[in-house]
């Protein structure tokens, strides 16, 4: 089993096509383990290596072991219950050069996601970055922006959660010397 190419095929099954193979998630984004691994294809030995090995820990199986599901990123409607918490100072987000003016003018949109993701250091948001081209890393005042009343969660693997980020809260960080926040 290709452990890469299975991640993204899970990736697409829980975060924006569970009907894709049949399956429903629930109102929090889980889904049976049994009916996706009769779904998918797969053993449990083999789904528990792609969990394990998953670098961003995207996936998380619920207490019981029954369930899973992804840990943010959905396209379909999902209520993850992911409280507010109050961010760092400062919050990092990767994207490729082509798509730099939009940003700058209109600010961070969730696009087909449920909210915007942020890192919490540069190195994260440089390699998200870099998936689709030349990295560019912005810099998100995170304070500022909960200090006018943005509401920021974060996922069960560490990713920082809000609906938008306005272009006055945003910076291009010369990725080559900035701190790693």
């Amino acid at each position: 089993m290709d452990v890469v190419r299975m991640s993204k095929r899970l990736s697409f099954v829980l975060r924006h096509r569970p009907d894709s193979v049949g399956l429903t998630l629930d109102d929090a984004g889980w889904a049976d383990v049994g009916q996706l691994l009769a779904a998918l294809r797969i053993s449990r030995e083999q789904l528990e290596l792609v969990v394990a090995t998953n670098d961003k820990r995207r996936f998380a199986f619920d207490p019981t072991g029954t369930r899973i599901r992804a840990s943010q990123g959905h396209s379909v409607a999902v209520d993850l219950g992911y409280g507010p918490e109050q961010p760092p100072e400062v919050l990092f987000h990767g994207t490729v050069e082509r798509v730099l003016p939009a940003i700058l003018a209109e600010g961070l949109r969730p696009g087909r996601r449920h909210a915007v993701h942020l890192s919490a250091d540069v190195v994260t948001a440089r390699a998200v970055g870099g998936r689709r081209g030349r990295p560019v890393v912005l810099r998100v005042d995170a304070a500022g922006m909960a200090a006018g009343g943005s509401s920021f969660s974060r996922s069960a693997n560490g990713v920082w959660l809000v609906d938008t980020v306005p272009p006055q809260f945003l910076t291009v960080v010369d990725a080559a010397s900035a701190p790693d926040g």
